[in-house]
């Protein structure tokens, strides 16, 4: 069962500030309109640790988009903040989450941290690319 996490009004914390993820995802959750509308901060390994764990505890929504596996644990999570798993990478042959296993004691909503947002955003990469063919169809 889906359940929707509001956004606008909302602090959300980005941990990552890649090309792919993070700078998107800023600037698309800061836009004046509905389903955005938020105050956003972006942290990446660059800040402090200390820092980081401070913006990302103010967090109602925390999107984990580094890369860097566990990087994010329970005790940057403010309970019951949304928490979006969207950064992976390897741990020898091993597909690893930015978000380590304790974050789930915390979160008032977590999703899938392997599997989760890639499946995702594949199906709208697709649906993309049919409104487009339809588009161009109806053109010609």
């Amino acid at each position: 069962m889906a359940h929707d996490v509001p956004v606008a009004g909302t602090h959300v914390v980005i941990v990552g500030r890649g090309l792919t993820i993070g700078r998107p995802l800023a600037n698309l959750l800061s836009l004046k309109r509905e389903h955005a509308n938020a105050a956003v901060s972006v942290v990446h390994t660059g800040v402090p640790r200390e820092r980081m764990v401070e913006l990302c505890l103010s967090a109602d929504i925390l999107v984990a988009a580094a890369g860097s596996p566990g990087l994010v644990t329970a005790d940057m999570v403010k309970p019951g903040a949304a928490v979006v798993a969207a950064g992976v990478s390897f741990a020898g042959k091993k597909l690893v989450s930015d978000v380590a296993d304790d974050v789930a004691d915390v979160a008032g909503w977590l999703s899938p941290r392997i599997g989760g947002v890639g499946p995702m955003t594949r199906a709208m990469l697709l649906v993309n690319c049919v409104s487009a063919a339809e588009r161009r169809v109806a053109i010609n």
